[in-house]
């Protein structure tokens, strides 16, 4: 009876627990918010995962799973502060009501994504920050927005490839992608953008705009305020004339710049300046403001609270539709299968892609030189050639061909190149069989030897047959017109086939056939006389002389 009392007061209180309030009351419960791994890169067979329980925790929240979802990534190489970066706009949605003292205190430490100073490498594969921040924009609408950070690219532990999927899932996944860059927007920068966006635009079937949203360069540690100022005028100013197509430049850099227009539906540049000294060398830097040159911290409150404007706020759109919260969880699972499988070409360096084109234009040449070189001996045109001189030509034409590709200059090394000769060699070989058989068509009795040998069995049954019944063996003669009737039947048919085309295959038994027993009469002949000496005239009688 002590009890009574309790019970019923936890009763009560549960009874006015409603499910909006047990959400609250949950999502209160949650850990403290913190970058999340979504996609973890192996740094043993570089494969990629997806951690889909830890993406359906952040994305299925209840508060933001319907919502339109904005997603915004910083990409971009190693070492050059991305995750710094994010850091601060973490520090502005938490405290965006304050727009004039969002940055915080002095001596406050700065916190959220994981960053340090040196030269190693931080953040592995793609991190999203565990918070989805819902903001309302002047019209009423409501709006989901995430924040990425991804993995530095061109460290000593990442291949191409590597670098390729992680920038291209970014891009995909995100609606404004940040490219950072480091002083300067620099011609290997817009191409390995071109290479990075190209591996992404593969993996997307039936796009029909263009494949990607916004993409906004990100010039860090700026030098050359008095040509272009600080900030997205000065910076859109110097991208229009990094990105402008000239008729005097070269093909390949219009065709880069070409391709990154193509690749996105808005572009845009952002100067920043260098951070201060103490930011980039000092070991106990964590964040403070007071160690953050001024002009740095003025341009972050320029840039920061304009990319994240509610109105200014892009939403995640695929061939024009928006997604939510709950369809990019999906689209994460579709793309990420495609990256995990076989279907997409390995990206390379630039040097294998051009030891590779290299070593293929020199087989290419050195097959070219043996097609021209059999040609003029056993061309089209050209009568039949003796086999034995045609392969004596074969030869010297192989030789000839193959010291071409090994006296050709080429890059990759020795066992790089030793490849490509394999090939040339196994293609070399194909081409001879090509021909052999192209001037055996050519012989006049080759082309009459299955008539030939049918004619011939005809023949031999029909006598065969007659001398059966001669003697009174009827029903031996009987089977010997029949097996006649069917060789017949073989030879019309053989002919229909020459004449049509049609029915290949069952012409290429019939000749196979004949050839077998063209061959059983000849060793028979060997055998029985002993005439191993006689050449093709034995056959002459038979008309096969020539391919006895």
């Amino acid at each position: 009876s002590s009890q009574l009392p309790f019970f019923f007061f936890t009763q009560r209180l549960f009874s006015s627990f409603t499910t909006e309030k047990w959400d609250l009351y949950l999502s209160k419960m949650r850990r403290e918010p913190g970058p999340v791994q979504i996609v973890e890169v192996s740094k043993n067979d570089h494969s990629f995962t997806l951690n889909t329980e830890a993406l359906a925790e952040i994305l299925l929240a209840p508060e933001v799973r319907e919502k339109h979802v904005v997603v915004l990534s910083v990409a971009g190489a190693f070492r050059k502060g991305k995750s710094f970066l994010l850091d601060f706009m973490i520090r502005y949605m938490h405290r965006k009501v304050s727009q004039n003292n969002w940055l915080g205190q002095e001596d406050e430490p700065l916190t959220g994504f994981s960053w340090r100073g040196g030269s190693e490498p931080e953040t592995n594969g793609i991190q999203l920050w565990s918070e989805v921040f819902p903001v309302q924009r002047s019209d009423g609408t409501e709006v989901a927005v995430v924040l990425m950070d991804t993995q530095g690219a061109f460290d000593d532990q990442s291949t191409v490839r590597d670098c390729a999927t992680i920038f291209a899932l970014s891009t995909m996944t995100s609606s404004v992608q940040l490219y950072n860059i480091s002083q300067n927007i620099q011609e290997d920068d817009l191409q390995q953008l071109q290479l990075f966006t190209e591996y992404g635009r593969l993996a997307m079937d039936e796009i029909f705009q263009k494949p990607f949203q916004s993409l906004m360069f990100l010039v860090r540690d700026w030098s050359f305020p008095y040509e272009y100022p600080y900030g997205f005028k000065g910076g859109n100013n110097f991208l229009d004339k990094r990105l402008q197509v000239k008729s005097s430049q070269h093909e390949e850099l219009q065709t880069v710049r070409e391709h990154i227009r193509s690749c996105f539906s808005k572009i845009s540049c952002f100067l920043l300046p260098h951070p201060g000294l103490k930011v980039a060398t000092s070991p106990a830097f964590k964040g403070q403001l007071r160690d953050v040159a001024p002009e740095f911290r003025e341009q972050l409150q320029d840039l920061i609270p304009k990319l994240l404007h509610p109105d200014r706020l892009a939403e995640k759109e695929i061939n024009g539709n928006k997604v939510t919260c709950i369809g990019l969880l999906e689209f994460f699972k579709a793309y990420i299968k495609i990256y995990q499988g076989e279907d997409l070409p390995q990206p390379k360096t630039m040097l294998q892609a051009t030891a590779e084109a290299n070593n293929l234009a020199a087989v290419a040449m050195a097959k070219d030189q043996y097609h021209k070189n059999m040609e003029r001996v056993c061309g089209g045109d050209l009568p039949y050639v003796d086999p034995n001189s045609l392969e004596e030509k074969h030869r010297f034409f192989y030789g000839e061909a193959l010291h071409m590709f090994t006296s050709t200059k080429k890059m990759g090394g020795q066992e790089f190149c030793d490849r490509y000769k394999q090939q040339l060699v196994h293609d070399l070989e194909e081409m001879w069989q090509s021909f052999s058989k192209h001037n055996e068509a050519k012989n006049l009795f080759s082309a009459f030897r299955t008539p030939a040998v049918l004619f011939v069995l005809i023949c031999f049954l029909y006598i065969v047959s007659g001398v059966l019944l001669f003697i009174g063996l009827t029903t031996f003669a009987l089977v010997c017109d029949c097996i006649m009737g069917l060789v017949m039947i073989a030879m019309v048919a053989w002919a229909f086939i020459r004449y049509s085309g049609q029915y290949r295959d069952v012409g290429g038994a019939i000749d196979q056939a004949a050839g077998v027993v063209l061959e059983q009469v000849r060793i028979q002949i060997l055998l029985n006389t002993g005439l191993c000496f006689l050449g093709p005239n034995v056959f002459c009688c038979f008309f096969f002389w020539g391919h006895w």
